[in-house]
């Protein structure tokens, strides 16, 4: 069931902002609720009787306005909580917050990171620098759902500008900005190479080295992903770069790899200071559709969005428990604090963005350090530092899984609309157990307490009961 504020287009112009009289933030309210973060509410647009703001949404011209005060009128006001500095030391650098642009279309021009720079971001870590002329293709990105990022795949490689265009740039951000870290992301063919550009970062005055070894689609040999599934050059690689700068250096693994621990192994044998992970992952999609054919052809391009957080996880955690106590920055399809808490919780000491930013802009700072912030409180953590890692240990196998117990599913017969979409999918894709006559009911006998109802009711009218042993039947 879409909600309310999902209909929100989250405009440029936030129009329904500024025909509040009031000079409240509707739009700002709108977007809080879609990042998870209640305690932002606006109390004005609860109190508000004009509807000025509504009669200014632009999803009326597409079929009706956002409906902004009924939003708010539901929508509870908390009072906002102390909250807890993001402030941190990675890699023995202080950031003023774990929240960084990765190295990506999002941080590739001084005008672009220094307006994000100056909207709260904590750091960026620049488009990946080269010594290769770089040419791009068009188009060079595409979705698997209209209007939405959330599978996103791209085709677009390092940086197109000449390197020494990069590094002046760079030096600018670092001499505007010193109080934020900036991050060189480099990629060479050969240690000669690696070692110039580590060099040119560390000149610029650059806080950290991210070494690229994980770009899906390069189109030179033994650069990006090439070299991240190659343990020999992966060691050499970062060896060459740290015999050539005292700045804290940042081997990034490609996630097209069984066992993405070996790489980081050997990145950290190499000299490296910590692993960022993942990058995108190597993915074929629109090959049936026109707008996104180069030419008529296509070819295997990265993959990222929302959709690859799972995946992303996983990999975060076996890097974490392979190498305890290493600085990691994660990165994977991070929307909003809800998933940037979850890396951390399994060992990111920061966190990058892209895709989301290319949604929704960098406005999203707000969000994300609002809401970590007091989640963060709510949990009961005093610093960032404490919270990092705190999950892992939650982490098993499979097989040191409890086996003995069960989790029953609980109808609630006044949220039930009567849809029976939970008796089709247990049917047809579960274990038969629900019995459906206008609302359903569970054959507890039949159950296996997978839930699959609870995961497709679109109305949310189904709980879990609490867990009990298999041999005890649910009363």
């Amino acid at each position: 069931m879409i909600k309310e504020y999902e209909r929100c287009l989250f405009c440029a112009g936030e129009n329904c902002s500024k025909a509040c009289k009031k000079g409240g933030a509707p739009a700002k309210f709108i977007r809080s609720l879609y990042f998870g973060n209640i305690t932002d509410i606006n109390a004005d647009c609860q109190s508000c009787e004009t509807v000025d703001c509504e009669s200014a949404c632009l999803r009326g011209k597409i079929d009706y306005p956002v409906h902004i005060k009924k939003l708010a009128k539901y929508s509870a006001v908390l009072k906002i909580r102390p909250k807890v500095s993001l402030e941190t030391t990675f890699c023995g650098v202080k950031c003023e917050n774990p929240f960084f642009l990765s190295s990506s279309v999002v941080a590739s021009d001084y005008e672009m990171c220094a307006r994000a720079l100056k909207m709260g971001w904590g750091g960026i870590v620049y488009k990946t620098i080269g010594l290769g002329e770089i040419k791009d293709v068009s188009p060079r990105f595409g979705q698997l759902s209209a209007g939405s990022l959330k599978g996103f795949r791209n085709l677009e490689q390092i940086s197109d500008k000449p390197a020494d265009v990069d590094f002046d740039i760079l030096r600018r951000l670092k001499k505007d900005f010193p109080e934020k870290v900036v991050v060189v992301s480099i990629m060479g063919q050969n240690e000669a190479e690696w070692a110039y550009l580590a060099k040119k970062s560390e000149e610029i005055g650059a806080d950290i080295i991210e070494l690229n070894f994980s770009c899906p689609h390069m189109s030179a040999e033994k650069m990006g992903s090439d070299v991240g599934t190659d343990l020999e050059l992966v060691k050499a690689f970062t060896a060459a770069v740290k015999a050539a700068t005292s700045l804290p250096i940042l081997a990034k693994m490609t996630p097209n790899i069984t066992d993405i621990t070996e790489p980081a192994k050997a990145a950290m044998e190499g000299g490296a200071t910590g692993i960022a992970a993942i990058n995108t992952i190597k993915s074929l999609t629109g090959f049936l559709s026109a707008p996104d054919m180069i030419d008529h052809k296509t070819a295997v391009s990265g993959y990222s969005g929302r959709n690859v957080k799972p995946l992303a996880l996983r990999f975060i955690c076996d890097i974490a428990k392979a190498l305890p106590g290493t600085p990691i920055s994660g990165m994977g399809g991070i929307e909003n604090y809800k998933d940037a808490a979850e890396f951390m919780a399994l060992g990111c000491g920061n966190v990058q963005i892209t895709t989301a930013v290319m949604e929704y802009g960098y406005r999203i700072i707000d969000d994300l350090k609002l809401g970590l912030s007091e989640y963060l409180f709510s949990l009961g953590y005093e610093n960032l530092s404490d919270f990092v890692g705190s999950s892992l240990q939650n982490i098993t196998s499979a097989d040191e899984l409890d086996r003995e117990t069960i989790v029953y599913p609980l109808f609630d017969e006044e949220k039930c609309v009567g849809c029976g979409r939970c008796y089709i999918s247990c049917r047809d894709g579960g274990h038969d157990a629900i019995i459906f006559n206008e609302v359903p009911k569970l054959l507890g006998s039949k159950c296996v307490g997978c839930h699959l109802c609870r995961l497709i009711c679109p109305v949310g009218a189904v709980a879990s009961s609490k867990r009990v042993t298999k041999k005890v039947p649910l009363n």
